[in-house]
């Protein structure tokens, strides 16, 4: 079978440093063939480093839209344009995942479920933590220490006053809902919710605690799971003062827990003690993950390429609604906040 042709509109540094390389390491399965951004000579730039052709280059979002070659579009975009490129993809024919967050607001996201929904073709979001090897080798040891009854997640950092990402305009200014807090924050909630299920409702408080991040930049939340009598805390923010890099997820059952360490990128670690009691205290075994460099991405755009080559939309894990569930907890993060850490129901598509 012939690689899939990708289109790739919004050709910044995400795409650049993560979704060409990914796609490069694939050439019997992918081939970046044609790129859009509204600044043509950025477009241009991008597509030397990538071998495209300069007639496949664009300028115009319809015309790569209407492009016969392009097998599906890739688009990069602030999170606010991303219903408007749905909906033309969709009329166009052509396949399409979306950088996450899914939207700007819950309006937005649910216009996106919509449209996904109403047509056969895959639409997915590029929530790449969703495949972290970590989580299957989590699910098979948490089903060990049943039932589950709380959790707590931490992903905690120093502010990094050199991020690249912090230059974009649209990062700095954000349209979507908890800048950085949305932006970063539905990969925690990836990991945490595909442990583990939907969350029903938050207590919260947020902060913004750096200028630069240009909205509320940490949460603190409590939490209840929507199916399960299931209680835990969710803390996520990287705009403290020098502090570690703390990033991990851990379980609490009846007969033991199971911690999720991502805290060193290069050496995560699933870790499992068993035990119903102080008195019956097993020892902790700790599990090795799998290093992935492309940390889920690589994965991603596999199973995204078996949806469109199999013409199937249900095998894509970063379904819109699936997408939606995440930005919809930071919204309710943010609304409870602005009730002074009121409970509050994270809504549904």
């Amino acid at each position: 079978m012939s690689p899939l042709n990708v289109g790739i509109v919004g050709t910044g540094i995400f795409a650049r440093d993560r979704h060409l390389p990914s796609y490069q390491e694939f050439p019997d399965k992918f081939k970046v063939a044609a790129a859009f951004n509204r600044h043509k000579e950025k477009a241009l730039d991008f597509a030397k480093t990538a071998n495209i052709p300069e007639n496949k280059v664009y300028d115009n979002l319809e015309e790569i839209l209407k492009d016969p070659h392009v097998d599906y579009i890739d688009a990069l975009l602030p999170a606010q344009f991303n219903a408007d490129i749905v909906e033309k993809a969709v009329k166009a024919g052509k396949p399409v995942i979306l950088e996450k967050p899914i939207a700007a607001n819950l309006d937005q996201a649910r216009e996106i479920v919509e449209l996904a929904e109403s047509t056969p073709l895959p639409v997915g979001v590029a929530e790449n933590w969703l495949y972290l090897p970590c989580i299957k080798i989590a699910k098979e040891q948490i089903k060990k220490i049943g039932p589950v009854v709380a959790f707590t997640h931490n992903s905690t950092g120093p502010f990094v006053t050199q991020n690249k990402y912090l230059t974009t305009t649209w990062r700095q200014k954000p349209e979507h809902i908890g800048g950085f807090l949305s932006d970063g924050g539905v990969h925690q909630l990836a990991l945490v919710i595909s442990l583990l299920g939907e969350f029903g409702s938050v207590s919260a408080l947020t902060r913004q605690v750096r200028e630069r991040s240009g909205a509320d930049d940490i949460v603190f939340a409590t939490v209840q799971l929507k199916d399960a009598e299931v209680i835990g805390s969710f803390t996520y923010g990287s705009a403290f003062g020098a502090t570690e890099k703390s990033v991990f997820l851990k379980v609490y059952g009846k007969n033991g827990t199971v911690t999720v360490d991502l805290s060193d990128k290069k050496n995560p670690v699933v870790k499992v003690k068993l035990g119903g009691s102080a008195e019956d205290n097993g020892d902790e075994q700790t599990f090795k993950v799998d290093n992935d460099e492309s940390f889920g991405v690589n994965a991603e755009f596999l199973n995204f390429h078996e949806a469109v080559s199999k013409k199937d939309k249900s095998l894509y894990l970063g379904s819109p609604r699936t997408a939606f569930h995440h930005l919809a907890c930071v919204d309710a993060f943010l609304k409870s906040s602005a009730k002074n850490g009121d409970h509050v129901k994270v809504e549904q598509p």
